[in-house]
């Protein structure tokens, strides 16, 4: 058996491999779409509350320390991004000639 002759075979395999595996996903995707009642925003709820990206809030003050804590994110991107944007904008101008 040649290179070329091995070589197509492994293509054939890998790809037949990947077709069987993409269909899998799609059924997978359309059927979890199916029991959400084809709503992409609660599949993907529910998707972030099972892997824990996404916690249940109960409380009052569980959101007021999410809302809290998201407060301080900003607010630390604020005091990094304004300085650095502030010595953007009051650079000098310099004017340069060119030669005559």
């Amino acid at each position: 058996m040649s290179a070329t002759k091995n070589s197509k075979r492994t293509s054939i395999i890998l790809l037949g491999m990947a077709t069987l595996i993409g269909l899998w996903v799609s059924a997978a995707f359309v059927g979890a779409l199916h029991q959400t009642n084809w709503q992409f925003g609660e599949l993907a709820r529910q998707y972030m509350l099972a892997t824990g990206m996404m916690k249940p809030m109960h409380t009052l003050v569980d959101f007021y320390s999410h809302i809290k804590g998201i407060e301080y994110l900003i607010c630390v991107a604020f005091f990094v991004a304004f300085p650095v944007f502030f010595k953007y904008v009051n650079q000098e101008k310099r004017t340069i000639q060119v030669g005559k």
